[in-house]
């Protein structure tokens, strides 16, 4: 994966993408980031992309008084929802560099990589930000738990009625 920052203040990174799934041809105006890709892509299995953050589209998005925005975690194929995190505009940066999941801790007052100590780590596969652009949701490929109770999901428990 490679990272740069050009003059235009914008963000390039490059990652590999399936096609089967919408892959690079797939426009993603409502997503966080731009994609671009080469268009004679129908028989590869993984093709190189490019993803752009754009500032146009980080002023879009709404922090809180803290200067951060929540993050829910998904994993990209079951679709289940894993963890809920805060970032700011900084691990956001982090996140797109690394293609791992970072947070700012709200308690510890730094930033974190999930996985780093567990190895329990969150392969990025796509960010998207919802209709009132003050959530972000990350698919990610999770391996090992997503909660720091080694259970899959943080969200193991039931409201009874």
């Amino acid at each position: 994966m490679s990272f740069k920052k050009n003059k235009n203040k914008t963000f390039t990174f490059s990652v590999i993408a399936s096609p089967a799934r919408g892959g690079a041809k797939q426009s993603l105006s409502k997503g966080l980031l731009r994609r671009s890709a080469p268009r004679n892509d129908k028989n590869i299995k993984d093709i190189k992309e490019k993803i752009i953050l754009t500032h146009r589209t980080i002023h879009k998005l709404t922090f809180n008084d803290q200067g951060l925005i929540p993050a829910i975690i998904q994993d990209y194929q079951s679709k289940e929802v894993l963890m809920l995190a805060y970032m700011n505009l900084e691990s956001i940066k982090r996140t797109i560099k690394l293609g791992k999941t970072c947070f700012w801790s709200r308690s510890r007052q730094e930033y974190w990589v999930k996985g780093m100590t567990s190895g329990h780590f969150q392969f990025v596969k796509g960010i998207y930000y919802d209709c009132d652009c003050d959530t972000i949701l990350i698919k990610v490929r999770q391996i090992g738990a997503a909660c720091h109770t080694m259970k899959r999901s943080c969200f193991y428990r039931k409201i009874k009625r």
